[in-house]
């Protein structure tokens, strides 16, 4: 199953957005900047706005107006990264919050080149360093050596490896859920010790410990089978 990779793959990131410029504006602004940066940069808005349209065309990313939901905005992000000659041999996946240390795409070319079918980033919050911060850091470390591991994390993965597994699911949440599964059963997929900035204003506005059992209170619905758009409204609702 696993094709052998060129020397240097291409890499393409892959951004879902709605209504967020100020901190897309940030990541695109980072990810310019990286050691290496993506070849490709698109940009799926859910929003179709007219000023994302314009940031987009100020980084030279590529506008891609389409529905709404984080799992149909990946799709479409994946399905326009298929063109004739834009085809890149691993897809990144990252959230508009996110800040990739300015090592990331040479680490994930690194282990592409060195076999790997895909992995993710060491999550880390943005800002002064706590207790709280580091603790819940490890946590999630811990949870994705055992479990499940999310979209925050700018998951990776061979083009090849996607096209054979099940992509990621049309809904508004948990959307990684079958693609990281199907990974983790494949074996090569990888923990990078490089961190990937998240920012915490969420779990600021909420505060940490409530924001952190909300999303664990999701994930429980999600395994349990509840349905998605149930869970979105839940979500949306504490905000």
């Amino acid at each position: 199953m696993r094709a052998e990779a060129p020397a240097t793959p291409r890499l393409t990131a892959i951004v879902p957005v709605s209504c967020d410029d100020a901190a897309l504006e940030g990541l695109l602004a980072a990810l310019r900047r990286l050691d290496g940066p993506p070849e490709r940069l698109i940009v799926a808005d859910g929003a179709r706005s007219d000023a994302t349209e314009a940031l987009c065309r100020r980084f030279s990313a590529h506008w891609l107006p389409c529905a709404g939901g984080r799992g149909p905005q990946l799709g479409a992000g994946v399905a326009r990264s298929r063109e004739p000659g834009a085809l890149a041999e691993v897809l990144w996946f990252l959230h508009a919050d996110s800040r990739p240390d300015p090592r990331a795409a040479h680490a994930i070319r690194h282990a592409v080149a060195r076999g790997a079918m895909g992995g993710y980033f060491r999550f880390r919050f943005d800002g002064a360093r706590t207790r709280m911060k580091s603790f819940l850091e490890r946590s999630i470390a811990l949870r994705c050596r055992i479990g499940m591991v999310y979209g925050d994390q700018g998951i990776f993965v061979t083009r090849a490896a996607y096209e054979e597994g099940p992509g990621f699911a049309a809904e508004p949440l948990f959307e990684e859920v079958p693609l990281v599964r199907y990974l983790k059963r494949c074996g090569g997929f990888v923990a990078l010790d490089v961190p990937i900035t998240v920012d915490p204003r969420r779990w600021e506005r909420d505060g940490y410990l409530r924001r952190t059992l909300h999303n664990r209170v999701l994930a429980l619905g999600h395994l349990l089978g509840v349905p998605p758009p149930r869970l979105a409204q839940w979500y949306r609702a504490t905000r």
